[in-house]
């Protein structure tokens, strides 16, 4: 059953045309070389227009693999198709796990705070996932490989893929780790001062900001970003050189988190000083 006709799932021609404007998000993404702001994170801004960081991470991003499966499970009935290729629901199980993690686990139980979003940011968040969940999600049911022989040849690339893959999804859960182990201290030693200032009239004290240091926040401030794209590159390389909306994925990713990093290194600096940041470069130790 169609939830929007044409749309949702998507028709062959509305695929096509949207899995070939895709290709150019990266034009969309120039206007972030020219300004620093960008109101989520430690860059939030206090706004009327902002959303709760927990719940505005989860509600922009699950609808992503949610679209993504539902085209999996409606799209091959469309088609005709009877069954899908093991290698179509490896890909799309890969790209669930990175957002049960990504969308529920880290928000909602793992990140012992997050600081708001901003309507505009969770928007755009939201209107990405959308996007991409349909050029993947239309690849994966019945608009790329649909039987067993497309798969043929393909042993080595899904085995390199894989280690990719979970080589970028455990890098990012262990960095991400580092900065809430991070905001975990903090928090314990805030409500430390914070008790013992109001038993002696005090306010509190304001949120702590500290420059990690474990893994490869030794060489780059934004490790994490560095881990997804691995992750993402090995989901590229799962599905072949011809699959045109993972690399669009990997492409897309890489065209907007560049600029933020920049930006969040600009921030460190600003916070913590040159000296204190020393080589450390945004993303790419040693080169960018």
């Amino acid at each position: 059953m169609a939830l929007i006709q044409g749309l949702i799932p998507p028709s062959k021609e509305n695929w096509e045309l949207l899995n070939w404007l895709w290709q150019f998000f990266p034009l969309f993404t120039l206007v972030q070389w020219g300004t620093d702001w960008y109101p989520q994170g430690k860059t939030s801004v206090n706004s009327r227009f902002n959303i709760p960081g927990k719940i505005g991470w989860c509600t922009m991003e699950v609808p992503g693999f949610l679209l993504l499966l539902y085209i999996m499970n409606t799209l091959p009935q469309d088609l005709g198709i009877e069954k899908l290729p093991n290698h179509n629901w490896l890909m799309a199980v890969l790209f669930t796990v990175h957002y049960l993690y990504r969308a529920i686990a880290a928000p909602l139980f793992l990140n012992p705070s997050m600081s708001p979003i901003h309507l505009l940011v969770w928007f755009s968040a939201f209107c990405f996932q959308l996007v991409n969940a349909t050029c993947i999600g239309g690849w994966l049911a019945g608009y790329g490989p649909t039987t067993a022989a497309d798969w043929s040849g393909m042993m080595i690339n899904t085995q390199v893929g894989l280690m990719l893959f979970a080589a970028g999804l455990f890098g990012n859960i262990f960095h991400d780790d580092e900065l809430r182990d991070i905001r975990r201290n903090a928090m314990k030693r805030q409500e430390e001062k914070s008790k013992a200032q109001n038993e002696a009239g005090g306010k509190g004290v304001d949120k702590v900001y500290e420059v990690p240091r474990n893994g490869l926040f030794e060489y780059c401030l934004y490790p994490h970003y560095l881990c997804e794209w691995i992750e993402w590159a090995g989901y590229w390389v799962i599905g072949g050189w011809g699959c045109v909306p993972a690399r669009t994925f990997l492409l897309n990713e890489i065209s907007s988190m560049t600029p933020r990093a920049l930006s969040g290194r600009r921030w460190y600096v600003g916070k913590f000083g040159k000296e204190k940041i020393g080589s450390k470069k945004a993303v790419v130790p040693g080169i960018l």
